[in-house]
């Protein structure tokens, strides 16, 4: 079983301070997506409070944990037609490289949080300290969503890429079945990637495989990321600085 390293504290100082600051980049009326994670639970729960006192905005959610913590705060949420662009997205992610290139997926949401990115105009990144890397595959594996019934044919394609894939499982031993009723390999690596260059070659030849759906790399998707740190104080990174 692979431990889930997906975010950190939701009541980390840093964290909350993070969340507070990606709230106020939230406009009345606006459209909200809503991130998974323990750093985006921080945010929906500081989006439910200003909710109650009278903020009106309408969120799209990337998993079932966070449709559940959204509906118990009485946040509003919509579909995601075709006519719903979304102001921002507030996500967290597993790694940040100094480009802003990111890592994401551990907590299993992969594919839902890259479709509302898309549909977003910002993405907003909260995370604490620890998640800062100086190139991606320093912390951990690199998840990939994939149909079931390509396990097998993936498994090995990734292999012939230099990955190590292993299935995610639960603590019983069976699989993990994503949001989206799929199965999801945790890809290690032989050593953390050279730089952006290396990261979106090895995307593309992932994505080439079939019956893999999507990977956990976020590459150039991220407008800001905020960082919050233990003392309470949250510095911001935003993409080119």
């Amino acid at each position: 079983m692979i431990k889930d390293l997906s975010s950190g504290n939701p009541d980390d100082p840093g964290i909350q301070a993070a969340a507070r600051m990606a709230l106020a980049m939230v406009r009345d009326g606006g459209k909200v997506g809503l991130g998974s994670g323990r750093a985006s639970t921080a945010f929906i729960t500081a989006l439910g409070a200003r909710v109650k006192e009278g903020l009106r905005v309408h969120g799209v959610v990337t998993s079932a944990r966070s449709e559940k913590l959204a509906r118990e705060l009485g946040i509003p949420l919509i579909e995601l037609e075709e006519d719903v662009e979304l102001d921002l997205i507030v996500d967290g992610a597993d790694e940040v490289a100094p480009n802003l290139d990111l890592i994401k997926g551990w907590g299993g949401a992969l594919v839902r949080e890259r479709i509302v990115t898309c549909a977003s105009r910002r993405q907003i990144i909260l995370v604490g300290e620890a998640k800062l890397v100086q190139t991606l595959g320093e912390r951990g594996r690199i998840p990939v969503e994939i149909i079931p019934l390509a396990k097998g044919y993936a498994s090995r394609q990734l292999r012939v890429l230099g990955l190590r894939p292993t299935l995610r499982l639960n603590s019983d031993g069976t699989p993990i079945i994503s949001d989206n009723r799929n199965l999801t390999l945790d890809c290690a690596l032989l050593q953390p990637l050279r730089d952006g260059t290396a990261a979106r070659r090895l995307e593309t030849r992932i994505l080439k495989i079939a019956g893999v759906v999507d990977t956990g790399m976020f590459l150039g998707t991220a407008d800001q990321v905020l960082v919050g740190h233990k003392d309470g104080t949250v510095e911001a990174l935003r993409r080119g600085k």
